[in-house]
């Protein structure tokens, strides 16, 4: 009776409070005169590195993500997981298959794509920022991109994950994707993506085809390409991630992104468990 009537009035109230406090980071951040006359020089060193160092690093990130849903996939059948369990698995799998790929590269490449511990001091408060600030822009761009989808007679069905959660009956596969939405993805993806592809592109193409690139592939790959399911995210989902790149570039800490990341994702999963999001 909670979750049907006072829980989705207090979540979307917070919806609300998130969103008009991103306005106003929007504004003093980036919109305003100040903001827009005062801008920081990027504090993001060049990854420099040789091309084979950089393919050396999609092939493992790739490979790491590849063998691991085969191995979990040989495993889930083996033990006769089915449905919703054998997708979270596959799932958790591909996350902790490019985070091993990453892992094998700093390790036989001495590199740090960006990441050490010495840099962890403000992330929690640039990254809390560049989700506040990513807020409305998200919430603009994806009633934009419905309406055109729907122009165009195209699906505008959410993502399969959101339909899990949404429908998940047990508290463990519950759980278990929570913690892979706001703990695994956030720092797979942002090491892969923004880290990796946007650090190594950004001194190599025009800047903007180097944030643009890479939040279109990030985007791609949440949508179900047999079905369209998850279409409606493409938009929002492509400048989510040149919103993290552009935060990324202005604080030289990959943990901005993530923190950002993070914060989008378990919000992401308030929303759906409060029925807000259909």
């Amino acid at each position: 009776m909670l979750k049907s009537s006072v829980f989705p009035l207090v979540v979307g109230a917070f919806e609300v409070a998130l969103a008009l406090a991103g306005l106003v980071l929007l504004w003093r951040l980036g919109l305003s005169k100040a903001a827009r006359t005062e801008r920081p020089s990027s504090r993001l060193a060049a990854w420099e590195a040789p091309p084979t160092s950089f393919l050396s690093f999609l092939l493992l990130v790739m490979g790491g993500s590849f063998f691991a849903v085969t191995v979990a996939t040989m495993v889930g059948r083996l033990g006769e997981v089915r449905g919703d369990a054998l997708t979270v698995l596959s799932g958790a799998a591909a996350q902790f298959g490019m985070l091993a790929g990453v892992a094998l590269f700093r390790f036989g490449e001495r590199r740090t794509l960006g990441f050490s511990a010495t840099q962890l001091s403000g992330i929690g408060t640039s990254g809390l920022a560049t989700f506040l600030v990513a807020l409305p822009v998200l919430v603009a761009t994806g009633n934009l991109w419905e309406l055109l989808l729907e122009q165009f007679g195209l699906p505008t069905g959410q993502q399969d994950l959101i339909k899990m959660f949404a429908q998940a009956d047990s508290p463990a596969l519950l759980g278990t994707m929570i913690v892979l939405a706001v703990v695994v993805a956030p720092l797979t993806e942002e090491l892969v993506f923004r880290a990796g592809l946007f650090r190594y592109l950004r001194t190599r193409l025009p800047r903007w085809l180097a944030l643009v690139l890479p939040a279109v592939l990030f985007a791609l790959l949440h949508v179900n390409w047999q079905t369209l399911q998850g279409l409606v995210s493409v938009a929002p989902l492509v400048v989510l991630a040149i919103l993290f790149s552009l935060a990324y570039e202005r604080t030289g800490q990959i943990g901005t992104p993530i923190v950002a990341h993070a914060c989008f994702n378990l919000n992401t999963v308030v929303i759906i468990l409060s029925g807000l999001a259909t």
